[in-house]
């Protein structure tokens, strides 16, 4: 009899199971189809996305580089200098893209040694400067996302 109650008692929880639909596989919904191949996508992006910053990359502590955004000039030029850091001797380029407010785009080449210095033309505006780093082992990282505001007094 103990048995009896034993097996109906697990039938009963697999029924249970089955018609709560735990066993089932889950579904994915349909995604849409991009409307553009994705190259092309990041040209046709309004100037305003251009400005948002985003994170930077974790990159790991013995390939670690730094890369410093100086504070916006009167003129509107700004300053991005190759700091260096544990990683130094691992980085094969360096670049530096300008996105201005006034929709341009400008990247420029950055030296990787240690003080290396570019200026790059913003606006007196808000302008985004964002740096990336290539190592010899074929990684690219983002080092540097920050927003340049125009300052006055």
């Amino acid at each position: 009899m103990q048995q009896k109650i034993s097996f109906l008692a697990i039938l009963f929880i697999c029924a249970a199971i089955g018609i709560a639909g735990c066993t089932g596989t889950t579904s994915n919904p349909a995604q849409p189809a991009p409307a553009a191949p994705a190259g092309t996508q990041a040209a046709a992006a309004p100037a305003t996305n251009n400005l948002v910053v985003g994170p930077t990359d974790a990159i790991p502590d013995n390939n670690y580089v730094s890369v410093i955004v100086q504070e916006k000039e009167y003129d509107a030029t700004i300053s991005v200098v190759f700091d260096g850091g544990k990683g130094q001797y691992l980085v094969k380029s360096a670049q530096v893209t300008l996105y201005r407010s006034d929709g341009q785009v400008i990247t420029e080449n950055l030296g990787i040694k240690k003080g290396d210095l570019v200026k790059l033309q913003g606006t007196k505006q808000t302008d985004r400067v964002v740096a990336y780093v290539s190592e010899v082992n074929g990684q690219t990282y983002k080092v540097a996302d920050t927003l340049s505001p125009y300052r006055t007094r």
